[in-house]
């Protein structure tokens, strides 16, 4: 059973900085590219930042110096580093894992983040 399980939402101000983490079991991690997707209300999903098994990282330009990607293939987790927060980061944000040779996905369940101006 693949289980992808997120942690780290909350409530900070604008300007500060909050760390998500995914921990997936169930899937070989190292092969899976990692994404973190977000939602707003009455906005459509959008990816955020993603990783590819060898590292290689990729970012919305609206997160760009000041998202950052990051994961552990010994531990199975991949985390989402935010900086310098704007009231538009304010979205549900997923987990995500996908592998590009077979087309299989499987989400996490949201965290809310909420940045107050």
């Amino acid at each position: 059973q693949v289980q992808l399980v997120v942690s780290g939402g909350g409530l900070v101000q604008a300007g500060g900085s909050l760390r998500l983490s995914c921990a997936a079991s169930g899937i070989i991690f190292s092969i899976y590219t990692m994404e973190w997707y977000r939602q707003a209300p009455g906005k459509q999903r959008e990816l955020v930042a993603a990783i590819t098994p060898g590292g290689s990282t990729n970012y919305a330009d609206s997160v760009k110096g000041r998202f950052t990607i990051s994961r552990d293939n010994a531990k199975n987790t991949v985390s989402l580093q935010m900086n310098s927060l704007k009231h538009e980061d304010t979205a549900v944000y997923y987990c995500n894992a996908f592998q590009v040779a077979t087309g299989g996905r499987y989400w996490g369940q949201g965290t809310q983040v909420t940045v107050s101006s």
